[in-house]
């Protein structure tokens, strides 16, 4: 009887097999007729299989937005070359990176602790792909919980115009030095000056409470007690020069009843900050926001 070769002795199948890149691809451009054939077609030719896709075309702004996932034995400068025809043709602004890859990100803070701390949690638990070498601050206080997390922490006071500006300076210093994808302003408690916000335009990331209706300076939850509020929220969006009024990116409410005190005001209101600014942070690393003038498209 023939004996066959021992199984230890075969290459596995899949051993054999090309190593699989998986690729997140997100693009936009002028809304026309076969941009979707012409775009999977350039998949096709780079070998790719879309694992996940999502589109909207808008009637607003006459605009195409397209969000891809793709599997592919083709590396970045092969895939590249496959879309290079497509991008020219439809004069495309496009965006190519690995699933999954933390976004390095730069954490602006003052005193309040909420948000911070959980950024650093979640990214610690590998429930955000972001990766923060640094929380910089106006105040100090808040060294000793960013030490618990492992993460550098600097600190440079700001009390006038002078010293504001040293700290936008050192805010575009280590966006250089640390190749920074993403500013997120996490209760970061000063006004960024237009030539900043221009700097880190469509990258930075801002949090606020909302009320019905609005209240703004001091406490506003004391206020927001006082007049029987029933509704608190947050609001997470772009940082433009327009104080509080850049695109949103993530909104989150709760109700609320006479019963609730100012201090348990603040802590509900501090819970939703933190998963909004959370979320928003996340879809933006996951590369599934994409701007359409003064707001946002968001493929979850």
């Amino acid at each position: 009887m023939n004996s066959s070769p021992a199984a230890s002795e075969q290459a596995p199948e899949h051993e054999a097999s090309e190593h699989l890149h998986h690729w997140v691809l997100s693009f936009v451009c002028t809304d026309g007729p076969g941009i979707v054939h012409a775009v999977s077609g350039a998949i096709v030719a780079a070998r790719g299989n879309i694992t996940e896709s999502q589109q909207f075309a808008s009637l607003d702004t006459g605009r195409f937005f397209m969000r891809l996932q793709v599997e592919s034995p083709a590396g970045r400068a092969e895939f590249g070359e496959a879309l290079a025809p497509v991008v020219e043709r439809f004069d495309m602004e496009w965006r190519l990176d690995e699933v999954g890859r933390p976004s390095r990100t730069l954490v602006l803070a003052s005193t309040a602790g909420h948000c911070v701390n959980d950024l650093l949690f979640r990214q610690r638990a590998g429930q955000l792909p972001v990766e923060i070498p640094l929380v910089l601050s106006n105040h100090g206080t808040l060294r000793d919980l960013v030490d618990f997390y492992g993460v550098p922490f600097e600190s440079l006071p700001v009390t006038d115009a002078a010293s504001k500006a040293a700290f936008e300076r050192r805010v575009l210093e280590a966006v250089d030095e640390h190749d920074i994808e993403l500013v997120v302003l996490a209760r970061y408690m000063q006004i960024l000056s237009p030539e900043l916000c221009a700097a880190l335009e469509g990258r930075c990331i801002n949090i606020h409470h909302s009320f019905l209706p609005g209240f703004k300076g001091a406490n506003p939850y004391r206020q927001a007690h006082a007049r029987g509020v029933k509704l608190i929220g947050a609001t997470a969006h772009f940082v433009t020069s327009d104080l509080d009024e850049g695109p949103i990116i993530e909104q989150n409410v709760v109700r609320v009843d006479h019963s609730r005190t100012p201090s348990e005001l603040v802590a509900i209101g501090q819970d939703e900050e933190s998963r909004t600014l959370t979320q928003a942070v996340k879809w933006f690393a996951e590369h599934r926001v994409l701007l359409d003038g003064a707001r946002t498209i968001i493929f979850r």
